[in-house]
């Protein structure tokens, strides 16, 4: 008997457990898929919205049994109000310029990954990433992606953003900046530009990852509030009671 072909199957697989890279003496599980074909950019739409997150042309999620403390956030744009620190943040790096550049890494672009690496991940398996893994994770993409540079005014590389554009919103897939600009704080920097490019485009949501709860590395996502936090009843309201109020 001849069957047709099966088009436009998505499969879904299970990673073996692995040693939690956040969390001591637990161990992780991730459900993934590809994103490949005409549709990856609906695809990964759909995933986003149901709290995945995307690496390369991979979606994945935590599918941990028996821990629950890993789960997407993403910040609710139209409602957002500066807190005054975050304000001085952004004053403090008005002199900064922005540029939005092609999907493609460079060398530049590598020496400050390896330096935010070893300031701020010592010892995490991006630490050990060499040219050719950086440049797997800027430009292996199959969705609509955007990398913007951040220079001072010396024209030095102060901060890089990787951000995908998905649907309602932006989703920030990994960001790395100069550590000896402490004072900037770059980190919150990226996020609070983020937020305000998405309100500029008219978007609801900027995708911050994963939030884990016990996870001193993660808990600065809870300062850009109001946030949903992803369950398995779909996405709530979240609300750490730690965020800056200031």
């Amino acid at each position: 008997m001849k069957h047709s072909p099966i088009l436009d199957t998505r499969f879904f697989f299970s990673t073996a457990p692995l040693p939690c890279p956040y969390l001591p003496n637990r161990t992780e599980r991730r459900v993934v898929t590809e994103l490949l074909g005409r549709d990856a950019n609906a695809l990964h739409d759909g995933l986003s919205a149901a709290g995945f997150r995307r690496s390369h042309n991979i979606a994945y999620a935590p599918a941990c049994p028996e821990c629950q403390a890993c789960r997407a956030v993403r910040v609710l744009v139209k409602d957002f109000k500066l807190s005054r620190s975050q304000s001085r943040i952004l004053k403090r790096n008005g002199d900064l310029w922005e540029n939005r550049v092609s999907i493609k890494a460079t060398q530049e672009q590598f020496e400050l990954f390896v330096a935010y690496q070893e300031s701020r991940h010592s010892g995490g398996d991006m630490s050990k990433m060499d040219f050719r893994d950086f440049q797997a994770l800027v430009e292996d993409t199959p969705v609509k992606t955007n990398l913007v540079e951040f220079r001072l005014p010396d024209q030095s590389l102060a901060a890089v953003c990787l951000l995908d554009r998905v649907d309602k919103g932006l989703s920030a897939v990994y960001s790395f900046y100069q550590p000896s600009q402490n004072r900037r704080s770059l980190g919150t920097f990226i996020i609070l530009w983020l937020i305000q490019q998405a309100k500029i485009l008219g978007l609801d949501y900027v995708y911050l990852g994963f939030w884990i709860d016990g996870c001193a590395k993660m808990s600065y996502k809870e300062k850009f509030q109001p946030m949903e936090i992803w369950t398995i009843n779909g996405w709530q309201a979240f609300s750490s009671g730690d965020g800056d109020s200031s």
